[in-house]
């Protein structure tokens, strides 16, 4: 894994494990979800290794993953009442899963790693991202569910 995370340039990712953006559109649009500007479309290249994973966060706009190589990605998403799983990759029935804007989203791989990467229109921005540990109505709903989850806070 080392290897990848050198050969695409990958840095650390407050969420946990590694990312690239890759892609940033020149041309922007306006986003009524965000009340501002933003890229039509960002891509990143984002690495989980094994131990790792994506803390719960959402983000305003649409996120498409897409399974690249090694081991399936399970995606966990909450919306605020209920928590649902979907694993991509090798195996399984899709490669790509999609997160609508600002449900809570979490992941991890199912083996040694996982290379994926992950799509959002309007674009990405940092000012669009917050973590479940700030949201505290949610948390508290979160960790009522099965007590698995806790650990993606």
């Amino acid at each position: 894994m080392e290897d990848l995370i050198k050969t695409y340039k990958l840095s650390p990712h407050p969420e946990g494990g590694y990312y690239r953006e890759i892609y940033r559109s020149d041309f922007n649009v306006r986003s009524e979800r965000a009340a501002a500007t933003r890229a039509a479309v960002t891509h990143i290249y984002f690495l989980l290794k094994k131990g790792q994973f994506s803390r719960f966060h959402r983000v305003v706009h649409d996120e498409i993953w897409h399974h690249y190589q090694g081991a399936p990605l399970t995606l966990i998403r909450f919306d605020g009442n209920a928590v649902t799983k979907e694993t991509i990759g090798p195996g399984q029935d899709h490669f790509t899963a999609v997160v609508p804007g600002t449900v809570w989203q979490a992941a991890e791989s199912t083996g040694e790693y996982s290379l994926v990467g992950c799509t959002v229109a309007p674009g990405f921005d940092f000012k669009d991202f917050s973590f479940l540990s700030d949201s505290p109505a949610d948390l508290t709903v979160l960790k009522e569910q099965v007590s698995y989850y806790h650990r993606f806070i």
